[in-house]
């Protein structure tokens, strides 16, 4: 657990320019503004955590997953927020095993590399020499 309260708020530059990129240019924000909807993410995200955390309890588990978090926004009554979150869930799943095939793939390619082409590059540069 954190040791002080201000261990749990959001870092102020990721949530300051969320809001920069939700409002339109030339939008200015006090830093009082700032401060309150850093403060209010930061609440948000723990009580979300927090009932997330609830529905994995009452299912007997310790490990809070993505469907623990899209039943708590409904629980939250933040139904709007469900299938942005579903979807970004689903991209985020594709892109980490993406990620992983292809890092396996550059493995088996590295184990494949036959040393006969490592040799080939030498004559090629002896004959261009002449």
């Amino acid at each position: 657990m954190a040791e002080r309260p201000e261990d749990l708020n959001l870092p102020a530059a990721v949530v300051t320019r969320l809001m920069k990129d939700a409002l339109p240019e030339g939008c200015n924000v006090s830093k009082e503004a700032r401060q309150a909807v850093c403060r209010a993410a930061s609440v948000f995200v723990l009580y979300l955590t927090s009932q997330s955390n609830a529905l994995a309890q009452q299912s007997k588990r310790k490990t809070v997953n993505g469907a623990d978090v899209i039943a708590a926004l409904t629980d939250m009554e933040f139904d709007e927020f469900c299938d942005p979150l579903k979807e970004a869930l689903e991209d985020h799943k594709s892109r980490q095993k993406n990620k992983k095939l292809s890092k396996k793939r550059k493995a088996d390619d590295s184990e494949e590399t036959p040393v006969a082409e490592e040799t080939e590059e030498p004559e090629q540069q002896a004959e261009g020499g002449d």
